[in-house]
């Protein structure tokens, strides 16, 4: 019986190739964007689970009144562990926040990120040398390790483990280390590193002022973790205010507490940070499935359309004996047969749209991995999608009744016509949710391109450096033999660029005290990026109290605290009285979707961070010729940095805020156009269809004196209403959609007509198009070929 069923099936595939083209077509177009998508979700959702421990770590994160943050002060640690039973273990990181460069002979490697990590949190982290993890013990302070990577880089002929001695830096510096083995370099880990210094403590003498590490704590199974959050939240309120006393500071300190976030969260959506991945990630998985439904639709659509050519077929099988059951499962294997091909084909499709698909979302995905969980899913959407796309028609071609059809009295039932057609609205209007979203997301992003930032990244070339540079009289030389350079108009130095992270700390002003973000800069520093001064004026050399304590303020701290003339006033920080010089207009140093902090600028910063980050204005057209000049001259110019002279541009840098929205513009256009491709290709399907079952209705009215244009307007009619509807339903669904989406940004545009009037031409226009390009044939055909029979 299997046999037969399947001869049956192919036989009656090849007779309607074009719609079983069209339906095997489609459906591995969308497989192969779900296969995908289904492979990124994955590769998303799997962060860290290698880790034994996974769902009992968590990282320890103040929230303060302005904000969250996962930075708190190592003393933490040990009183955490010290205090609650329930933690088996606390452990604490810390990221390096600059470039290191580490050397064998001509060998030289440039380390982006050194991981520093006491013993307890690389247990806790799952961070394993290669040869075990060894806790430094005696006179070893630190146990050092790189990548695998990087060990190739360095020692291109290692063949063994052992520990190697490296330079540290600039070869003149004579700075050296011990490496003491290689380290696997996990990309699948929220812990991505360079390397690795492993300490038996972190953090010793620092005290609560200073929130520069991570912790990370491992509690019991079954552990209570409202409670323990609780706990820990008192107890840093404790912490906080021994040996202090004064009511406004215990009032400061009440509204302070503390929250535990699971590891699994870190990667997609952290409680202190940036959750843009796991947005990007369910909308990817919903495009996914409205594409690979709408796929489902069309073969459901087209099935059904060509249930009236099988009616005498399935007549003939009843009356020789056949069973309904025998009748569904034929019809199933024909539809699993189609679905099975269109597997196969998607495989291929998404082979070769991988490598850019892993560049768009800078991931390594590999559909022929042994481990990939592609091998059980996929088996399973095959089975799903022939149920879903095929039991419907299956019944309805199994449950013609045999004295109807073969009397050729048969016609589809009323309910066939409003599923078949109420389907074909319900794919046209996910396909102009996906335009109408694609034309806000473009001018979104267009207005991010072309809106005003406060301040130009174009021209200035970011030094990386390993100097500090603090101290204005430091800096000094080095900038004066930056000047000389021909093309360079301006140098600075500064704890953070455009586009990175800022400092924050506690000020006082106008008799408020908050926290507020901090940059640390040099002279020049706002005339490098040519930020705009709204009163007062900028730091200068003609002012020695600018190296001591002078502030220049933006108009976001302006507001927060409420100064009405802020030039000559005092805000308070860091034990220093600083009066406020001048004041800047707010620029978008954290991008579109973040509103501008308010931020304070100083020279002198006792609770700063280091000035590293060099900044220079290079004219354009001399911009090649003084970074020459640069290489050439760095170990003059900068000798701790020595030879090693690197750099990148600042708008470069600042270009990456928005990567996370080109790939969502990325991946709308692509479910855009897929949506709209496969629709047209069940619109052409089913306008054939129907335009097949009228050719005598046709040619009838061509003897009665119909023109061509009069038929064509009639057969586009039911089309053009049912596009009209799917226009009507979809746009209050993309109107609250885009809005949301847009509410995520502090800066947009705002929601014009321009994109729903466009989604709805365009829809109209394809669609008329389809059909009478569908139509025109029978409507040309001579109508006696159509009526001879009758």
């Amino acid at each position: 019986m299997l046999k037969l069923n399947l001869k049956i099936a192919l036989r009656n595939l090849w007779k309607n190739k074009l719609i079983t083209t069209i339906n095997v077509g489609g459906l591995a177009v969308a497989l192969a964007s779900f296969i995908l998508i289904i492979m990124y979700a994955n590769y998303e959702t799997s962060f860290d689970k290698e880790n034994p421990n996974y769902d009992n770590i968590y990282i320890v994160g103040i929230t303060y009144p302005e904000f969250k943050t996962y930075y708190t002060a190592a003393p933490f640690a040990k009183a955490i562990e010290q205090n609650f039973p329930e933690v088996e273990s606390v452990g604490i990181i810390k990221g390096s926040s600059f470039e290191l460069a580490i050397k064998n002979g001509k060998n030289t490697l440039f380390t982006n990120n050194i991981l520093q990590a006491d013993y307890d949190a690389a247990k806790i982290l799952n961070i394993t040398p290669e040869g075990g993890l060894i806790k430094p013990t005696g006179d070893v302070e630190r146990l050092s390790y790189l990548s695998k990577e990087s060990m190739k880089t360095l020692f291109p002929d290692k063949k063994d483990n052992k520990p190697e001695m490296v330079g540290f830096g600039a070869s003149n510096l004579g700075i050296t280390g011990i490496i003491a083995g290689s380290i696997k370099k996990n990309l699948h880990s929220n812990f991505t590193f360079d390397g690795v210094s492993i300490a038996n403590e972190l953090g010793e003498g620092d005290n609560y002022d200073m929130n520069d590490f991570s912790i990370y704590l491992q509690v019991k199974p079954e552990t209570n973790l409202a409670g323990l959050e609780q706990k820990i939240t008192d107890l840093y309120r404790v912490e906080l205010l021994k040996g202090k006393t004064g009511q406004q500071l215990i009032d400061e300190v009440k509204g302070i507490s503390t929250f535990l976030d699971p590891l699994s969260n870190l990667h997609l959506k952290p409680k202190a940070g940036n959750n843009a991945p796991y947005k990007i990630l369910i909308a990817l998985s919903v495009l996914g499935i409205l594409i690979l439904v709408i796929a489902s639709i069309n073969f459901t659509n087209l099935s059904i359309a060509q249930a009236t050519k099988r009616a005498k077929e399935v007549g003939i099988k009843k009356v020789l004996g056949a069973y309904r059951f025998q009748l569904t499962t034929q019809f199933l294997v024909e539809i699993f047969m189609q679905c099975f091909v269109a597997t196969i084909l998607a495989l291929i499709l998404a082979e070769l749209v991988l490598p850019n698909f892993n560049n768009l979302f800078q991931t390594h995905l590999s559909i022929w991995r042994i481990d990939n969980d592609l091998s059980w899913q996929l088996p399973l959407i095959l089975t799903v999608i022939t149920v879903i796309a095929g039991i419907y028609p299956a019944m309805v071609l199994s449950g013609f009744k045999p004295a109807v059809v073969l009397k050729g009295n048969f016609s589809s039932s009323k309910q066939s016509y409003w599923l078949r057609n109420g389907l074909l609205v319900f794919q046209f209007s996910v396909a102009i949710v996906f335009i109408i979203g694609l034309f806000i997301i473009n001018s979104q992003l267009k207005y991010m391109s072309k809106e005003d930032l406060g301040f130009t990244a174009n021209e200035v070339v970011y030094i990386k450096n390993i100097t500090i540079f603090n101290d204005p009289v430091k800096f000094e030389p080095v900038r004066e033999r930056i000047l000389r350079i021909p093309g360079i108009k301006s140098a600075t130095v500064a704890t953070f660029i455009p586009g990175g992270e800022n400092g924050v700390n506690s000020y006082t002003a106008n008799g408020l005290k908050a926290n507020i973000d901090f940059v640390d800069v040099d002279f020049d520093y706002f005339k490098t990026l040519e930020i705009k001064l709204k009163e007062g004026r900028f730091f200068s050399n003609d002012f020695k109290t600018d190296t001591a304590n002078a502030a220049v303020i933006n108009e976001s701290a302006v507001a927060k605290y409420g100064i009405k003339s802020p030039i000559g006033q005092i805000i308070r920080g860091c034990n220093i009285d600083y009066k406020i010089i001048g004041v800047i207009k707010d620029f978008k140093t954290q991008g579109f979707e973040n509103a501008v902090q308010p931020t304070i600028y100083a020279i002198k910063d006792p609770c700063g961070g280091y000035k590293m980050q060099i900044m220079l204005k290079i004219e354009e057209n001399k911009m090649a010729e003084a970074l020459a000049t640069l290489k050439a001259q760095w170990l003059e110019i900068n000798p701790k940095d020595g030879e090693d002279f690197r750099y990148e541009f600042l708008d470069e840098l600042y270009g990456k805020l928005f990567k996370k929205q080109e790939q969502l513009q990325s991946m709308f256009f692509a479910a855009a156009l897929l949506t709209i491709f496969i629709a047209i290709l069940g619109l052409f399907a089913f306008a054939k269809y129907i335009t097949n079952g009228r050719i005598k209705e046709i040619a009838v009215r061509k003897i009665l004196g119909a023109a061509d244009v009069q038929i064509l307007k009639l057969i586009n009619r039911s089309f053009f209403i049912m596009v009209v509807l799917a226009n009507i339903i979809s746009w209050p669904v993309a109107y609250l959609l885009t809005k949301m989406w847009l509410g995520t940004f502090a800066y947009r545009i705002d929601l014009s007509l321009l994109p729903f009037v466009a989604s709805a031409i365009i829809t109209i226009l394809l669609t008329v198009l389809t059909v009478t390009v569908q139509a025109a044939k029978a409507v040309k055909a001579n109508p006696v070929d159509a009526l001879k029979y009758e």
